[in-house]
């Protein structure tokens, strides 16, 4: 049994573990509170002089240091317009570098997720550098995108945007939409848009392609002919004498479409879709044994190429 004493010494013990802990709570409360005060301020600080970095590092040119850091600090701030754009924009950069495809893709989907999440924010109205990455962005994904590169792009310039490649890209957008008109008065600004050096092949070679989709044969025919004369891509000039060809071909001048097509040969060593196209001529022209020889070389060039296998079954 406990005595009187007993229970006085339990008693005080009992007072002394609560005073104890009463203490250690208000200590432990205000380390937290000041803790959260110098936390707070240091988060306050610290946007500041990461921003200052981030510009910096852009403008050394530092994509992949850009995209990691700003990847980062969206983890502890995720809708910060700022660091969503400048995300977007260097995985931009990363993916126009990248050598496959596959790595690519990964970098362009990574910008457009995060640019479409800035656009979400007021900040992102009148940002027309916004819609102008993001609509080149779409531009590198398959052609069912198109629509979107369009959509950015006029956005872009509908706030004052100007860069010089947008003419271009919105003439590639709306040729793969099948708008060939808006295509041509696209790549028609892009040609007077160029500088000094003289308009590319493959921009007047897709003029050409657009005005021969709208069965302008004269108009495509003259850009062709530019391009065979001034370009010094080789692909864009064989591209050109191909589509040459075939437009002389319909024109009846199957002179003329052969000398395209047999200089393709000469160019190349050889070329299953010039050889293909010389079985067309001479089959039109009633030559059905050197049409189908014509023909059997194409699939010896390529075994793959669809229409002469199809020629020959028949």
């Amino acid at each position: 049994m406990y005595t009187k004493g007993t229970r006085s010494v339990y008693r005080t013990r009992m007072l002394r573990r609560r005073l104890l802990f009463f203490v250690a709570v208000v200590v432990a409360a205000g380390l937290l509170v000041s803790g959260a005060v110098y936390l707070s301020g240091r988060l306050n600080i610290r946007p500041r002089g990461e921003r200052k970095e981030l510009l910096q590092l852009w403008e050394d040119g530092s994509y992949e240091e850009v995209y990691f850091r700003s990847q980062a600090a969206l983890a502890l701030r995720p809708m910060d317009y700022f660091l969503l754009t400048m995300n977007g924009f260097s995985a931009y950069q990363l993916g126009y570098s990248q050598i496959t495809n596959l790595s690519a893709a990964q970098y362009f989907d990574d910008c457009i997720w995060k640019l479409r999440k800035a656009l979400l924010q007021k900040n992102a109205h009148n940002d027309g550098r916004l819609y102008y990455v993001l609509g080149k962005a779409y531009s590198y994904k398959d052609g069912s995108y198109s629509d979107l590169t369009v959509k950015y792009l006029e956005n872009a310039r509908e706030l004052s945007y100007s860069a010089r490649d947008i003419p271009e890209y919105l003439g590639m957008a709306y040729k793969a939409l099948g708008d060939y008109r808006s295509s041509v008065a696209a790549f028609s600004e892009a040609l007077g848009a160029e500088g000094t050096g003289g308009p590319s092949g493959q921009l007047l070679l897709e003029i050409a392609e657009s005005y021969f989709a709208l069965d302008e044969f004269e108009m495509a025919r003259s850009y062709l002919w530019r391009c065979i004369e001034i370009s010094a891509d080789s692909r864009s000039v064989l591209s050109a004498r191909l589509l040459l060809a075939e437009i002389l071909r319909k024109a009846d001048d199957n002179a003329g479409a052969e000398k395209q097509l047999l200089e393709v040969i000469a160019e190349t060593g050889e070329n299953a879709e010039a050889r293909y196209l010389l079985g067309e001529l001479y089959f039109q022209q009633g030559d059905t044994a050197r049409a189908r020889a014509e023909w059997r070389l194409a699939l010896r060039s390529d075994p793959a190429h669809l229409r002469a296998r199809s020629r020959l079954s028949m």
